[in-house]
């Protein structure tokens, strides 16, 4: 059986796709991020509680102080990436639930009321649309780099509050010259999946 999806799809999204490195000075605009935005949010979560929060880093400013936090091996191509966007996690999701599954109003309080309940929901949902932003970015045309070699306390207290946990880093922008790491080895079919 063959995938629906055309293989040209397949490939810029997943075949041919991998972590950025090195991108072109050519600038990521606000229509693209919203253009990207507005395709992946419909991607599921549970409850459709959506609690990933994207914040842009565009001045100069905020980009020297996003790099002192970056691990040094990330510095220069944070430093460089047309666009930086920092991809988090937001602890208080639950209060927006009476809009998001109005099936169910009741599971803000039901379900999320305590606190630690929340962040494991927020971290493991939001891992999950951060995911599906990178591969928006790939459906825009543009390359992802995404990072977690940061002081996430660090970027925390410098970008956030304590109602958002960091996930991850994530330079945006075309691919630019020797972009790109050879592709590293997949498991195999069988190796991964078990039937029962």
């Amino acid at each position: 059986m063959s995938l629906v999806l055309d293989p040209a799809a397949q490939d810029l999204l997943f075949r041919e796709a991998r972590t950025a490195n090195a991108f072109t000075d050519e600038p990521v605009t606000d229509e693209q991020v919203k253009a990207i935005y507005d395709l992946v949010k419909y991607g599921p979560t549970a409850f459709n509680q959506t609690p990933l929060r994207i914040t842009l880093v565009r001045s100069p400013e905020a980009r020297e102080r996003l790099v002192a936090h970056m691990a040094e091996g990330n510095r220069a191509k944070t430093a460089a990436a047309p666009l930086v966007a920092i991809l988090s996690a937001d602890n208080e999701f639950h209060e927006e639930l009476p809009q998001l599954f109005p099936a169910f109003p009741q599971a803000k309080d039901a379900f999320f009321a305590e606190r630690p309940v929340r962040e494991g929901s927020a971290a493991m949902n939001a891992a999950l649309q951060a995911a599906y932003f990178i591969v928006g970015v790939r459906a825009a045309g543009l390359a992802a780099g995404p990072m977690t070699g940061f002081d996430f306390e660090g970027v925390r207290k410098e970008f956030l509050d304590d109602d958002h946990t960091p996930l991850m880093v994530v330079n945006i922008g075309r691919p630019g010259p020797d972009a790109w790491y050879p592709r590293s080895p997949r498991l195999e079919y069988d190796q991964v999946v078990t039937t029962v």
